[in-house]
């Protein structure tokens, strides 16, 4: 029998993005409807900050700090992870790299080199190395959190806006590869205007007051792990 006040109890899920904004939020929430959390980011201290939040309130979760960039880190990740769990029931895609807002033809290529390896390599990694834990839990669930600009392309936000409409097409390629194979299903979810370092960083001039916590985006989420969702599901985050 399902418990109402930890709907989510007995799954395991791993966040990405973890240590701060949106991805913290999230993992906390999934944590207070009883999920165990696998934290993923890179900075150590910031996820054990997180971490110590969590055990807190009687939550469980794991750190596991790590460059999702780097050679093979996803692979060793997912390595270790399946060397304790059977399955994953639930992972969320928070991580992400803006890099400086400028005209396309200005496009450094340090930045947009990062940009890519963050929001789109790492992303057909993690899919990759997670796949079996993903398709062996009950109904596993993917989400993936986007930007307006992947569909609707903006002065200045070149760099970024293609690394997530790319990063849209693998999930949705994958949903759709999946969809009549398991349970599994993906969502796509467009955060809107959100009160996170990143935005502060694109917006400078931005009173913070103005636009919504990250929790008001990881409670959507979590309400829409504990209904449930059709494979492709979309929606922003008003």
């Amino acid at each position: 029998m399902t418990d109402i006040a930890k709907p989510l109890s007995g799954r395991t899920a791993l966040v990405t993005g973890s240590s701060r904004g949106i991805g913290a939020a999230t993992a906390k929430a999934l944590a207070r409807a009883g999920a165990h959390v696998i934290l993923v980011a890179r900075k150590v201290k910031a996820l054990e900050a997180v971490e110590d939040e969590i055990h807190a309130f009687g939550g469980t979760s794991t750190i596991a700090p790590i460059d999702l960039t780097e050679p093979d880190a996803v692979t060793r990740l997912a390595s270790a992870i399946a060397g304790r769990w059977q399955t994953l029931d639930i992972m969320v895609l928070a991580a992400a790299y803006l890099p400086e807002l400028t005209p396309t033809s200005q496009i450094e290529p340090k930045p947009f080199n990062q940009a890519l390896l963050t929001n789109v390599v790492a992303t057909q990694a993690l899919l990759a190395g997670f796949d079996p834990l993903l398709r062996r839990a009950e109904a596993g669930r993917i989400i993936g959190l986007t930007s307006s600009v992947a569909a609707a392309p903006r002065p200045y936000w070149g760099a970024y806006g293609a690394t997530k409409a790319a990063f849209e097409n693998l999930l949705e390629t994958y949903a759709a590869e999946v969809e009549r194979l398991s349970p599994l299903r993906v969502a796509i979810i467009d955060p809107g205007a959100t009160r996170t370092e990143m935005r502060a960083r694109a917006y400078p001039g931005e009173d913070p007051a103005t636009v919504k916590a990250p929790e008001v985006v990881a409670d959507r989420l979590l309400a829409l792990l504990v209904e449930g969702f059709d494979s492709l599901h979309r929606e922003r985050i008003g």
